[in-house]
């Protein structure tokens, strides 16, 4: 997995007042989580465009004044109309302790059922491992070339040693689906021939005689 690098300055004050300050002079508030003690620091965002902004996860080499470690982005938060980050935490990683990540996902193969007219359709777009860091891939590769029409593959189906997946096994994580123009054409198609029977049949029917009146006696 690729390693993108955060420099870091320590903070002095940690109010809401000073997190603004940061964010309009182009910084992003940051904690780093592990060790002993939490670090308060902000960092240039720019930095973040490689860390955030990719379909690959990524390890983070943070430099805070000096003081390095390797880390992951374990959360980040942003503004819900701009967009800009707001906040980022990291957690402090070493080789001997397993970590939870979440690696995108990437499709690869041709599903028979698209060829058909159906529709791949994407249910994650990233998943929820448990590992060591040695073990930890930048995007996981699910195969979709045995999809055909409602057919899925799901977290139960996955295997990738040294990894354990996090998510419900039943979960889907790619489906093949039909597009609706193209059900309801197939039930018309499938109700034809069943109208077509019974209209058939209807015709082929003996019509019954109206009941004969009797005469009046006499």
């Amino acid at each position: 997995m690729k390693t993108v690098e955060i420099i870091g300055y320590r903070r002095a004050n940690l109010g809401k007042t000073d997190s603004q300050r940061l964010r309009d002079e182009g910084n992003v508030p940051c904690v780093l989580y592990g060790g002993d003690n939490q670090v308060h620091f902000h960092s240039p965002m720019i930095l973040f465009r490689d860390l955030v902004y990719t379909q690959e996860a990524k390890f983070v080499h943070v430099n805070i004044e000096g003081e390095e470690c390797q880390a992951i982005l374990q959360e980040v938060q942003f503004h819900p109309v701009s967009e800009v980050i707001l906040h980022a935490d990291f957690l402090r990683v070493s080789e001997d302790r397993k970590i939870k990540m979440s690696i995108p996902v990437r499709l690869v193969g041709q599903a028979p059922g698209v060829a058909k007219g159906g529709t791949l359709v994407r249910k994650r777009a990233s998943l929820k491992v448990y590992g060591f860091p040695k073990d930890m891939p930048d995007h996981i590769d699910v195969e979709v070339s045995g999809l055909d029409f409602h057919h899925a593959v799901k977290i139960g189906d996955m295997n990738i040693e040294g990894l354990e997946f996090l998510d419900p096994h039943q979960a889907t994580i790619a489906a093949v689906e039909v597009p609706r123009a193209a059900k309801l054409a197939a039930d018309e198609a499938a109700a034809a021939p069943a109208a077509g029977a019974a209209d058939a049949k209807k015709a082929e029917a003996p019509k019954k005689e109206a009941p004969k009146k009797e005469e009046g006696k006499k």
